[in-house]
């Protein structure tokens, strides 16, 4: 068996303050909680989770963007918590991010042919003329005439700033991209234009995703496994079709029970997930969701539970499954 692209381990990262007129209040709060996650070349991982839960943490922790306060990320057999300044900046040509916002992650005050330029020279990737072929090249590929090289990103609408946003991701044919709620910001039609472009570029150049969102239907979509995650911690993991069809955990089929359907005749009252997830400054004893849960049992106020196998490769952090 071929060694993953991506490999995290036992992941955390707790961020402290201090508060009061000498700073001696400390507070702790958990974002990141002890993930554990693989991921295959080739394969797209979607993680979904309500926000706040740390989805977009693990991402920029995965890059190193966040610094962790605990854990192993091996990326291409390399642990990259063990790499300084000048060897993480070579990784990151193999490793790329596109943001949530296309607006705030593009210079305003760059024309686009040099906002995807720049990742090569960075990276002192060609020469001046191979740099500005690579850029027409890409342009196309992510469906821009290269004659639209010299505008702004304010002249381009919001699915068009994210094609860009995805191109200059591509510029240094990465092997893995990290996608941080790529098509929450748009319309639901361009969402389905920049969805099915990611698909045809992941054949295209071989990639491998990691794709965050609090949508389970755009998941659905696009992903091979689901990570479903809750107050920073892993809530079940499957592969995408058994998931949706017979979801593990009570969270997990909450959630699928309130996402709308094109025929929702004959289908079942949804869940309603009573209250709101705890702070995270004081999460609950035992499992975080039995606060919520309706399935609730005495042992899950007192055991946090561990991420249990649940056959054919599923899992589930939940005592149903232990």
């Amino acid at each position: 068996m071929s060694q993953p692209l991506l490999e995290i381990e036992d992941l955390k990262k707790v961020y402290t303050s201090h508060k009061g007129v000498l700073k001696r209040t400390r507070t702790d709060v958990t974002a990141v909680d002890g993930i554990g996650l693989s991921i295959k070349t080739g394969e797209t991982l979607g993680v979904v989770g309500e926000s706040g839960c740390g989805k977009s943490t693990l991402g920029r922790l995965i890059t190193r963007l966040t610094e962790p306060t605990s854990g192993a990320v091996r990326f291409d057999g390399q642990s990259l918590f063990e790499l300084n300044q000048r060897e993480m900046k070579a990784v990151r040509r193999d490793m790329q991010m596109v943001f949530q916002d296309p607006y705030a992650s593009l210079n305003p005050r760059q024309q686009v042919q040099s906002i995807l330029e720049e990742p090569l020279i960075v990276h002192k990737i060609g020469s001046k003329s191979e740099r500005k072929d690579k850029v027409a090249e890409i342009m196309k590929i992510a469906g821009f005439d290269p004659d639209l090289g010299n505008r702004y990103p304010h002249q381009f609408s919001g699915g068009q700033r994210q094609r860009i946003g995805i191109a200059r991701a591509l510029m240094t044919n990465p092997k893995l991209i990290i996608a941080d709620e790529p098509v929450s910001a748009l319309d639901v039609s361009i969402q389905a234009q920049i969805l099915n472009l990611l698909k045809e570029l992941q054949g295209t150049f071989s990639l491998t995703y990691l794709f965050i969102s609090h949508d389970l239907g755009v998941v659905r979509h696009i992903s091979d496994r689901v990570a479903v995650m809750y107050l920073g911690r892993l809530a079940e993991l499957s592969d995408s079709e058994s998931m949706y069809r017979n979801p593990l955990h009570p969270y997990t089929e909450a959630l699928l029970s309130s996402v709308p359907v094109a025929e929702p005749a004959g289908r079942q009252e949804p869940i309603v997930i009573k209250g709101d997830m705890p702070n995270p400054a004081n999460p609950p004893a035992g499992c975080a969701f039995h606060t919520r849960c309706p399935k609730v049992m005495d042992i899950c106020k007192k055991v946090k539970p561990d991420l249990f196998p649940a056959g054919e490769g599923r899992f589930a952090a939940c005592h149903l499954y232990a």
